[in-house]
């Protein structure tokens, strides 16, 4: 991880002092007055080349000096290889929108007689994510022991099993084991899609790969809300059925396209196939170049990093992710987006339909199309958000757009508390101030949290351990879903709007938390996040910068070593 890249060597030499300092404390420059934080909108020109701060002199050097052509056939062939990871998660957030809208149309209701509310649609709902808790340990002994793309195909399968069962239903009983069956096959596909598209991407893309990913829910509410908004003036049971009958639409292009994508090459070298993985950074990484910098890099840090020998060999072994202070550390990070990106609130949106009745739209058609409209501009939050992703710092994103959330929500409850006291003389300009700030949250949210749901988990983890913290990742998100959709329902019934008071306290705290154990992952390799896992403050770790030399032909000659 201390070896630099031939063009900075003439600054660095490999003792263990030097390295010490490279990595941990600050070396001065001659020129220090003269450095600024580019990364800032600043820079400083030194005799025709300039200074700029970085978290990886190593990598920004490789990058500048192997640039990937974005149009190639080799890079568009590496996109539809995300864009399959990304229909992995459309098939999860096509859920979210399919319940909320189908629980409202009158043939659904004279079938099962659940009502909107209760017990009985808590049932309906948390089996899919009690099906995704128990899938999600099987998940990852199918993504470490046969690929990342063979458990796509597996997850494929057992969603569209859970989807005929689910549609064929004339009972509770069976849609309930139906909703149980897709969310064990969502938790295969959950685990092994993020995982693949981080490990397929190259390091300066690997935000907007997997964050790209995570939008997948938007991929799949947004259709799901489209349809059930025209199914819903179908006069039959059709009008539900068409819509559940649709949510293998996604995992048919999965099962096809993964016959036709390359492994990610992470598990390739973790599992002794070291040609096939160089094989795949040279295309892919490296415009075909087997003496690209930036392929060199990876090679180097997967050798070092990647154990032949890791606990992906063990099912059963889940000890280092608990047990090592390294393991602790990004178990925290996994725990903090999985906890906080499923408890900020966003929680409410299965219920939609019921808080725009208690914002006054009482007519199943309006509901609907509301429905269809948050998810829309939702979705324009989070792809705003992965477009910038690569350059944006996750810690202060997290922290900032957390306080939002908890102002938007703040809003939103004291304006809904107005309109309550108004009883059935509903003011139109309070009931739309709420329904606006409900929306902003959602925008806020998506922008905050969408991307990096699939971001910060996959980061936080080395490879071989990554399918195994995906998977109790999934346990977590799925047991706070639980919470959502089992308590949801019941809150709502008998405190209306109060319930979102809660959302508003706890988004607060959730900001406290990142900034004070939130690790800064951006513009790091994944490999040298072992170092900053291994210090004694990780957080402090994160935030230290690499202060480079930019000469006027674009290379990087000198690398001194500060503080963001």
């Amino acid at each position: 991880m201390s070896r630099l890249t031939s063009n900075l060597s003439q600054i660095y030499t490999p003792d263990s002092e030097k390295d010490k300092q490279l990595h941990g404390e600050h070396v001065e420059y001659e020129k220090t007055e003269a450095i600024v934080h580019a990364g800032r909108g600043e820079s400083a020109n030194l005799s025709g080349a300039r200074l700029q701060v970085v978290r990886n002199a190593e990598l920004f050097a490789a990058v500048k000096e192997s640039k990937i052509e974005r149009w190639s056939r080799t890079s568009i062939h590496l996109y539809f290889s995300v864009f399959i990871a990304f229909c992995c998660a459309c098939a999860n957030g096509y859920d979210g929108s399919l319940m909320t809208a189908i629980l409202a149309m009158p043939h659904f209701q004279d079938t099962f007689h659940s009502g909107t509310t209760g017990t009985k649609v808590s049932v309906i709902f948390s089996l899919y994510t009690i099906g995704s808790m128990v899938g999600a340990p099987f998940a990852a002994v199918l993504s470490d022991r046969f690929g990342r793309r063979k458990a796509m195909f597996s997850g494929g399968v057992v969603i569209i099993l859970g989807m005929v069962i689910a549609s064929t239903s004339k009972t509770v009983a069976q849609l309930v084991v139906g909703r149980f069956v897709l969310g064990c096959g969502i938790s295969i596909m959950t685990v092994a899609a993020p995982a693949y598209s981080i490990e397929i991407a190259p390091p300066h893309w690997r935000g907007r790969c997997t964050g790209f990913y995570n939008c997948g829910w938007f991929g799949g509410s947004i259709p799901a809300a489209a349809v059930t908004f025209g199914t819903s003036y179908i006069n039959s049971n059709r009008s539900w059925q068409i819509p559940i009958i649709l949510q293998a639409f996604a995992c048919v292009i999965v099962m096809v396209a993964v016959f036709f994508i390359p492994e990610s090459p992470r598990f390739l070298m973790a599992n002794g196939r070291e040609d096939e993985a160089v094989e795949f950074l040279v295309k892919y990484h490296g415009n075909g170049d087997v003496n690209s910098k930036l392929v060199a890099l990876e090679i180097q840090e997967m050798r070092e990093n990647i154990m032949l020998d890791g606990i992906d060999k063990r099912w059963w072994d889940y000890r280092p992710l608990f047990l090592t202070k390294n393991g602790r550390w990004r178990m925290a990070q996994v725990l903090m987006v999985s906890v906080f990106g499923q408890f900020s609130g966003n929680g409410l949106g299965y219920f939609n339909t019921v808080i725009y009745a208690n914002l006054g739209v009482t007519s199943v058609a309006k509901q609907l199309g509301y429905n269809l409209l948050n998810s829309v501009v939702s979705a324009i939050g989070a792809l705003s958000a992965v477009s910038l992703t690569d350059r944006m710092p996750r810690r202060k994103v997290l922290v900032l757009g957390t306080l939002g959330c908890s102002a938007l929500l703040a809003i939103n409850a004291g304006l809904s508390t107005a309109l309550a006291k108004q009883g059935t003389n509903v003011s139109t300009s309070i009931a739309q101030g709420a329904l606006a700030a409900y929306f902003l949250f959602n925008v806020l949210f998506s922008f905050t949290y969408t991307p990096l749901q699939g971001v910060i988990p996959a980061e936080a983890l080395e490879t071989t351990m990554r399918a195994k913290g995906l998977a109790a990742s999934g346990i977590i998100v799925s047991a706070m879903g639980f919470i959502n959709q089992f308590a949801g329902p019941v809150a709502l019934k008998n405190i209306k709007y109060n319930y979102i008071w809660i959302f508003v306290g706890w988004d607060v705290i959730e900001a406290v938390a990142w900034y004070l154990f939130g690790v800064e992952s951006q513009g790091r390799t994944l490999e040298q996040l072992e170092w900053v896992y291994n210090q004694p403050n990780p957080v402090k770790a994160s935030l230290k910068a690499d202060k480079v030399v930019v000469q006027e032909d674009g290379k990087v000659t000198e690398k001194v070593v500060g503080e963001l």
